[in-house]
């Protein structure tokens, strides 16, 4: 019994070893660094831009949003840089799945997988039909007033629509089929309509600042008074909608209220993972793709917000449609239209950001046996992941014309937040490992592409260098406790990898503990209580011992192409972020979150676990190997057009 025990328990967490030495991807490589940067910043920058700022502005932080976005967007950056770190460790799809299925095993990269479709397809779904809503508003719901009259669906519980939303239906099939006739094609559309947004966003900041009045950062009770024309205003009236005044008129609290949810307008960067085998040169391009794009976004988030503040008086705010509004204001009101242009173009790139991810991550677990393996046909012509891509369009289609998706928003949060979590923790597993995660990756020798021929060019702390670590430190050492605080050298061994990867596992539950306290009980703790105080005090004091263990222990000198700064605290910070605004969802979501994943159990245990290629590999585990042999380039595309980025990129 045991015995099996502890073969199930290998098979759960078994890791997949990654070999390119004789693998040729069946994706086309045709897309540039320009094209992913386009792809993150058009799937990242959607029509939250032209909504948000105005809710979080009016409710929670006045014209200190501009704080609230600078330190989300700190916060989603350390996201960011551990996606970017895997990007150059790991050219291959599969984005945050695959990063998981390398480092800690079968099980997590499932439920990270399946929880990136849920993601998707509700993320698809929800964005068409807030396409839909946006183009009936610039005709005078004329599409809603029909459909309502003559295909009402009046069911109780609020889990169907008023009616079926047939734009939104075609819309999607329309996206699916632009993303089954291929990616290069889909990257052009991609990239004008985010051009036209962004250019929209420069009018609306150039517009702020030039029509704005500083004077509406330094507002005062009078102006608030002023503006309600004398009339009675309760002092709960007052500290709801006028708050302090002045700049931060509802202090540090709204802030960073301001700040988690602002959090989630950076959120989509992550699709950039997923081209990994259509980049002409991924090692180099998602690095550079993912932080340039949460760079441009903050921008143009830190831009609009400053500007929408400055035009006119935070409280006066429209919420649902702040910038028309604004524009009305200053006595600009045909600037509207414009702003219906950006909209529609920021939804239009923010649907395509949703979808093009989608059949990748289900191409991925279905190459692995995790999934039906008819799902990871890749057609000869497109070169895209047909049926994966039509299945899942027809299904977020359907879900689009059928359901109200408010309820079911939040539950893309946590499959995104899971993801973040986990990519982080794994590059924090990684960078302590002894080794490299494959026979032939790019430790031993970087690829650069030099007037489009590949040349091996060593890196600065690559081949050489790594043998004679190896030499240097023992094959195998007993564990002790002096090991923890001092380890016996300079270079990782077997014995301090399995002290971090330990380390990990206990800091991620002590987090994940101290964050359900502050979620619950932050009253009581600004309060003072004794009995939340002395628990937080505690997991505090054991995740600090658990990261003095972690940042003594030697860290690999594999060379790549980029690499996370400030370990562990970095990626450390970044999981207690996103279980701490995983912990603020409601109980409603975690509950739909658990059908969910029955679901996915289900599927993984009665068909995945059998039909795993680590299964049939007969590998229980995968294993960091130490020995460098079989040298080949990182990857390997067409002779005609993945070879050659001759001015492709910035």
């Amino acid at each position: 019994m045991a015995k099996m025990l502890s073969s199930f328990g290998k098979s759960l967490l078994r890791r997949r070893p990654l070999d390119f030495s004789n693998e040729e991807t069946q994706f086309a490589r045709c897309l540039s660094t320009l094209d992913l940067v386009a792809l993150g910043v058009g799937s990242t920058l959607g029509a939250g831009v032209y909504v948000l700022a105005g809710e979080v502005a009016r409710e929670k932080a006045g014209p200190a949003i501009v704080l609230c976005f600078l330190i989300a967007a700190l916060s989603s950056m350390l996201a960011g840089l551990c996606y970017a770190e895997f990007g150059a460790r790991v050219p291959k799809t599969g984005s945050a799945y695959l990063y998981s299925y390398v480092t800690v095993g079968e099980i997590w990269a499932f439920i990270t997988g399946w929880n990136l479709i849920l993601s998707y397809v509700i993320g698809t779904a929800s964005v068409a039909r807030a396409w839909s809503s946006t183009f009936d508003n610039l005709v005078e719901q004329k599409i809603s007033s029909f459909f309502k009259a003559s295909m009402a669906m009046k069911v109780p519980g609020k889990v169907l629509a008023e009616y079926p939303d047939l734009f939104a239906l075609i819309l999607v099939l329309l996206l699916t089929g632009l993303l089954a006739f291929g990616v290069s094609e889909s990257a052009l559309v991609n990239k004008i309509f985010t051009g036209v947004n962004l250019v929209v966003l420069g009018f609306v900041i150039i517009s702020g600042f030039v029509k704005g009045n500083v004077d509406n950062w330094h507002l005062v009770k009078d102006d608030y008074l002023e503006y309600r024309n004398g009339t009675n205003v309760s002092q709960e009236q007052l500290e709801k909608e006028f708050g302090e005044g002045g700049f931060a008129p509802f202090g540090l609290a709204g802030i960073l209220s301001g700040a988690a949810t602002c959090f989630y307008a950076f959120v989509g960067f992550d699709c950039i993972a997923t081209t990994s085998e259509e980049a002409k040169n991924p090692m180099r391009s998602i690095p550079i793709g993912i932080v340039a794009s949460l760079l441009i976004c903050f921008f143009a988030y830190f831009g609009v917000s400053a500007a929408l503040t400055m035009m006119m008086p935070y409280y006066q705010l429209n919420t649902d449609s702040p910038l028309p509004e604004a524009f009305s204001y200053v006595g600009w009101a045909p600037a509207r239209y414009i702003v219906a242009v950006g909209s529609l173009c920021a939804l239009s790139t923010s649907l395509l950001g949703s979808m093009f991810p989608m059949p990748r991550v289900i191409y991925a677990m279905a190459e692995d046996g995790l999934l039906f393996r008819v799902l990871s046909k890749i057609n000869t012509r497109t070169k895209t992941p047909m049926l994966a891509t039509i299945v899942s369009g027809i299904v977020a289609a359907l879900m689009a014309f059928l359901f109200d998706l408010a309820a079911l928003v939040d539950l893309m949060s946590i499959g995104t937040l899971l993801a973040y979590s986990l990519v982080a923790i794994c590059v924090l597993i990684l960078r302590y490992q002894p080794g490299n995660l494959n026979s032939s990756s790019q430790t031993e020798k970087l690829v650069e592409l030099v007037e489009g021929e590949k040349v091996a060019v060593s890196g600065g702390d690559s081949g050489d260098e790594y043998g004679m670590e190896m030499e240097d430190r023992p094959l195998r050492e007993a564990f002790t406790a002096k090991l923890l605080f001092s380890p016996s050298g300079n270079s990782p061994t077997k014995t301090s990898g399995t002290i971090v990867y330990a380390t990990t596992a206990i800091i991620s539950a002590l987090m994940t503990v101290l964050c359900i306290v502050l979620a619950n009980c932050l009253p009581q703790l600004l309060a003072a209580h004794a009995g939340v105080v002395t628990p937080c005090i505690i997991l505090a004091l054991l995740c600090a011992v658990c990261v003095i263990i972690i940042w003594r222990q030697p860290q690999s000198k594999e060379a790549l192409t980029f690499k996370v700064p400030l370990l562990p605290w970095l990626p450390l910070f970044s999981v207690f972020v996103n279980i701490y605004l995983m912990m603020q969802l409601d109980v409603a979501t975690w509950c739909r979150f658990s059908v969910w994943m029955v679901i996915g159990f289900a599927i993984y245990f009665l068909y995945g676990i059998k039909n795993s290629s680590e299964a049939n590999n007969g590998s229980p585990s995968g294993k960091y190997e130490p020995a460098l042999q079989n040298k080949s380039p990182i990857y390997k595309g067409a002779p005609d057009d993945s070879d050659v980025e001759v001015g492709g990129s910035p």
